[in-house]
């Protein structure tokens, strides 16, 4: 049934749910869709201003206004004693209120909701915590209160075994296009990391958050992770290495950044996974001479020079890069941190390359 204490709190109607409350009124009475006061405050907490125009407007105060008194409401309910870790089941399965204030982005709630006992690592019917969902979604203001408030950073989905980070970096590269969130979303991961997020954690599949990202071939991101440490040489359960991912994709072999950065760095360097397969790319009739040249590759004996320098760099790359900056000579530290070296290794096939000199006659 919907009861008066139910439209107070879906209306942050504050002295409306004191009188209720005072009257004898029950909050973990549930409505229809069997939701308590608790989630109905976080259900329709206020919108957020997600745009530069629209938190200069005069709906700034408005907005600062109704946040407010959705806060009060919900201190009111848990002062009361209402069930803060009380499941409901909604389309997208069983949470807590905690899940649903990452839902909601109700960024305020969180601290409010942890304080009165709520449990900040609960688990839902998804295996996921409030974290996972966060990082997800790639809430970086949430984000950053859950792990204030002490989530676990490494706490893995009861199903997938991802952690928070595979998640976001998940996130972050399936992203068809590039946005003004950027900076957020990679900042999302930023987060996770300089708090404890372990870099080289292992899922269900065997893959690291650095596999995800070269399978998926985002060169931001790998770059991201190597100054944190990512091992670019852990193989996954079935042998593959991240230069491995990143040639069975098709697609990704055009990013040739990436593609050199890999050679480069990846040592031993190897094509080939447990079963002795190579990567499908590399199987395809119009790139069997790159295959030729990278099996090549292998045969050849890699020089110090570059062993060195990819030691340097994989193990500098975070911590001492800055420092390295200051004593070693501009060349070498230019050498060491921008320089790859050209193995002249080209994907794009005779076809496209005639299709581009038709177009630049």
């Amino acid at each position: 049934a919907l009861l008066p204490l139910h439209l107070a709190v879906s209306n942050s109607r504050v002295k409306s749910i004191q009188r209720l409350l005072a009257a004898g009124a029950e909050p973990e009475m549930r409505d229809r869709l069997g939701r308590t006061t608790l989630h109905l405050v976080i259900t329709s907490w206020p919108r957020v201003l997600t745009t530069q125009r629209e938190r200069d407007s005069k709906f700034e105060n408005s907005s600062r206004g109704r946040r407010m008194r959705a806060e009060t409401c919900l201190r009111l309910l848990c002062e009361h004693g209402v069930n803060i870790n009380a499941e409901v089941t909604i389309t997208s399965g069983r949470h807590t209120a905690l899940h649903l204030s990452v839902q909601h982005r109700a960024v305020t709630a969180i601290h409010i909701l942890a304080s009165h006992g709520a449990r900040v690592n609960a688990i839902d019917s998804g295996g996921m915590t409030p974290l996972h969902m966060a990082a997800g979604l790639l809430h970086k203001d949430i984000i950053a209160s859950l792990i204030k408030e002490g989530a676990d950073l490494n706490m893995v989905c009861v199903h997938s075994g991802n952690t928070p980070l595979h998640l976001a970096v998940v996130a972050v590269a399936t992203k068809t296009t590039k946005t003004t969130t950027l900076d957020d979303d990679i900042g999302c991961i930023t987060e996770l990391l300089e708090h404890g997020a372990e870099v080289n954690a292992v899922n269900e599949a065997g893959m690291t958050p650095l596999q995800e990202v070269c399978n998926m071939g985002n060169v931001e991101l790998v770059d991201l992770l190597l100054r944190y440490g990512a091992n670019i040489n852990k193989l996954s359960k079935a042998g593959e290495n991240c230069l491995f991912m990143f040639l069975n994709h098709r697609p990704n072999v055009r990013n040739s950044a990436l593609l050199l950065k890999l050679l480069n760095l990846t040592f031993p360097l190897k094509f080939y996974n447990h079963k002795g397969h190579l990567p499908s790319t590399l199987m395809l009739p119009c790139f069997f001479k790159q295959r030729d040249q990278l099996l090549k590759l292998i045969q050849q004996p890699r020089k110090l020079l570059h062993i060195c320098k990819s030691a340097i760099y994989l193990k500098h790359v975070h911590d001492k890069r800055e420092e390295l900056r200051k004593f070693l000579p501009h060349g070498l530290y230019a050498y060491v941190f921008n320089y790859w070296e050209d193995l002249h290794i080209s994907f794009v096939t005779d076809d496209e390359q005639d299709l581009n000199n038709a177009f630049n006659v």
